[in-house]
């Protein structure tokens, strides 16, 4: 069984420090640079989409909380109240919504501005208790791939099914396996927000969504968000566990808490719907699938390290530093490596699930040229060091999930 707390470890990409406390892991250089990869492809198809992308505050007033609802339904989950006075208690933030929404009233809004998608991967904490934290699953502190859409209520399913398909090709890019859906509905208890007319609509809308887009699904009432329905987004890693990591939600409650609105082509005042909505979940939770299901050996597009020089002997070592310049200057990760023998240097790298390792001997060096060898076993012939460097440059932008073309 692949866990990802050891490897994660013993590839250096994340680690803890109970100094630092129980669930609230740090990134390591490698493990950043993944991240950051794949943060920075969200950032992208996001902005494609038409995404807003902003910064928010990780605190806000006790008063922004209580206003949202997270107070009243969600207080066990969130952090004590830091009081600087007694009319300044602040709370870390359990979710960016509140944030988003008053971002979207901030400016005056016309029905043309809709859907406005306002977009954030930002950090959010909760409260968990020592007993249910483990590895990246379960944190307090969580970097979410946030986003909520506002818009006009005809316009939400067209909006969902717009999520949909973004979900869709984050999750086959990033390698992520889709099993289902499931329809989170509101249950019998009292800690749900929000008037019946509220709930009925926004779970007929989802339901509705579902159905064009074709999707199987289950329904799960008592799952619900304290302020909505919601699409869970099911996945299934290499054991056959199912889990959750993206979710779309619809929120009715929210912009009435916050007397959200815009004018509409008569002028007059309209209330928008908001959909909350993650690609990804967060990337904690993750990178502990990602680890997982790729056995730390990830795709050569968010790989830490994409190709690594070793050269034979000494002799090539400023051979081997040029081409990792080179690797550098394209836009590549890449290092060298010249300490040990040849075998133990690729046995390493190998170990490290690094894509490539270009051996750089006498011949190689003399004629310019690399020999890739990699990490699946196979070995290419030589081939000029400028081919090497576009070949992995091509299959990195492909977000290709093999070594070659």
């Amino acid at each position: 069984m692949i866990d990802h707390r050891k490897l994660g470890r013993e590839l250096d990409l994340f680690d803890s420090d109970p100094l630092i406390g129980a669930g609230l892991p740090f990134w390591l250089p490698a493990g950043a640079a993944a991240r950051y990869e794949v943060e920075s492809y969200l950032h992208e198809i996001e902005r494609r989409a038409g995404y807003q992308h902003v910064y928010s505050p990780v605190i806000g007033k006790k008063a922004l909380f209580e206003r949202s609802g997270h107070w009243q339904h969600f207080q066990d989950d969130m952090f004590p109240v830091m009081s600087l006075s007694e009319n300044d208690e602040f709370l870390l933030r359990p979710s960016l919504c509140p944030h988003h929404a008053l971002i979207f009233k901030s400016r005056p809004r016309s029905y043309r501005d809709l859907p406005v998608r306002i977009a954030e991967l930002g950090p959010q904490y909760r409260a968990e208790r020592s007993g249910v934290l483990g590895g990246l699953n379960r944190v307090r502190s969580i970097w979410l791939n946030d986003a909520h859409n506002f818009c006009a209520l005809d316009g939400v399913g067209e909006e969902i099914s717009a999520v949909l398909r973004l979900i869709e090709r984050a999750h086959r890019d990033l390698g992520i396996q889709l099993s289902g859906f499931q329809l989170a509905l509101r249950g019998d208890s009292a800690k749900y927000a929000g008037a019946d007319w509220m709930w009925d609509r926004a779970s007929d809308l989802l339901r509705k969504a579902l159905d064009e887009a074709g999707a199987k699904y289950e329904e799960m009432p008592g799952e619900a968000a304290f302020y909505g329905p919601k699409i869970d987004v099911q996945i299934i890693d290499h054991l056959g566990r199912e889990s959750t990591i993206s979710t779309i939600q619809l929120d009715f409650h929210q912009p009435e808490q916050f007397d959200l609105s815009y004018v509409d082509s008569s002028g007059t005042k309209q209330r928008p719907v908001m959909v909350h909505r993650s690609l990804v979940g967060s990337m904690e939770r993750l990178f502990a699938y990602l680890i997982e299901e790729h056995g730390g050996a990830f795709p050569v597009w968010y790989a830490p390290v994409q190709i690594q020089a070793v050269p034979i002997s000494n002799a090539q070592d400023e051979v081997a530093a040029a081409f990792v310049r080179q690797c550098v200057e394209a836009g590549l990760r890449a290092a060298p490596s010249y300490d040990g023998s040849l075998n133990a240097r690729v046995r390493e790298s190998v170990g490290r699930r690094i894509p490539y390792v270009a051996v750089i001997g006498p011949r190689e060096a003399a004629a310019g040229e690399v020999a890739l060898r990699l990490r699946d076993g196979r070995q290419l012939p030589p081939m000029p060091a400028l081919d090497a460097v576009r070949m992995v440059s091509e299959i990195a932008a492909s977000r290709s999930h093999d070594l070659v073309p």
